[in-house]
């Protein structure tokens, strides 16, 4: 299996920017095509006082501490994968507080008015093909779960288009503190499913967490759990580091083959990655990301002799 999406990870609170404009990312989204992804999901269109477009919700909520817009992201993005043939998922709001104290309810009522906006905007454009929750979880938690069940109801209402969550693993490379067990994380996801089963079409479990040679189990028992509840199982292939003392440098091409090759023979559906524009482009900021992008090359030739690849920008 190869890697046929991609999060598009520009407001994140631990990666720094790239500072592309419309043209850079016109030239990423041509690479992102020419090594086969179809797939693109914005990791989420606002975060705190950050946002991806000029928001009346968001501005509502927040005031005038909203960070200046210079031009809309989420146009360019849908934009740029119709023109590429891709399918576009838009991922939520996340304020980093309201959920995270236990306030579900502020953090729903954000996000339902902040979605209804979305479509208002962006409902006629044909790569708008998914929803994603950008609310991560690691185990049982009753404010997400929360989010999850009165959120997921409300964006079918708006675009009957499939929903997508990425959980991660309490592990090692996380929490060395308090790493769970696999035991522990297979019974707290197990729950977690449990009361989300109908709502969620889509899980792409993070695999970065976990030491290398946990990984199999891992990603078995995740495929396991998303099969029990009819949800599609999919592997979010971090092509970043969590191995070295500084966050976060492109991993290693060997560590990403590893990954990869797990999570193909453990019959997941479809192998993402958070994220090829910073870590994995030709285009990347980090030196190292362009090398990755022709070590991932060079295998896709070994793979598929006859496939055609053409020039990127």
């Amino acid at each position: 299996m190869r890697i046929t999406g991609t999060f598009l990870g520009e407001i994140t609170h631990d990666i720094p920017a790239s500072n592309w404009g419309p043209n850079e990312w016109a030239c990423d989204f041509d690479a992102m095509k020419r090594i086969g992804i179809d797939t693109v999901i914005l990791i989420r269109a606002g975060y705190r006082n950050k946002v991806m477009f000029k928001s009346k919700t968001i501005e509502k909520y927040i005031g005038g501490s909203i960070l200046p817009v210079p031009f809309d992201l989420v146009e360019l993005f849908l934009d740029q994968a119709e023109r590429c043939g891709m399918d576009f998922f838009f991922g939520t709001y996340d304020s980093d507080t309201y959920w995270l104290e236990g306030n579900y309810q502020k953090e729903v009522d954000i996000n339902k008015a902040f979605c209804e906006e979305v479509i208002s905007k962006y409902g006629h454009k044909k790569a708008f093909k998914g929803w994603y929750v950008s609310h991560e979880i690691d185990s049982y938690n009753e404010s997400v779960i929360k989010v999850y069940q009165q959120l997921a109801g409300h964006l079918k209402q708006l675009r009957n288009v499939p929903i997508l969550i990425s959980p991660y693993v309490h592990g090692l490379k996380q929490y060395a503190d308090n790493p769970v067990t696999l035991d522990q994380h297979t019974k707290a996801l197990d729950r977690t499913f449990s009361t989300i089963t109908g709502m969620i079409d889509i899980v792409a479990f993070q695999d970065g967490q976990v030491d290398y040679h946990e990984l199999a189990d891992y990603i078995a028992a995740n495929r396991e759990l998303a099969k029990k509840y009819g949800i599609a199982c999919w592997s979010n292939v971090e092509s970043f580091s969590r191995d070295m003392p500084i966050k976060f440098p492109p991993i290693g091409w060997p560590e990403m083959l590893h990954k990869m090759t797990i999570a193909s023979e453990r019959r997941v559906e479809k192998l993402i990655t958070f994220e090829f524009s910073h870590f994995m482009s030709p285009n990347s900021i980090y030196p190292a990301a362009h090398n990755l992008y022709n070590r991932y090359l060079e295998w896709l030739l070994q793979s598929d002799p006859a496939r055609s690849i053409g020039n990127s920008c």
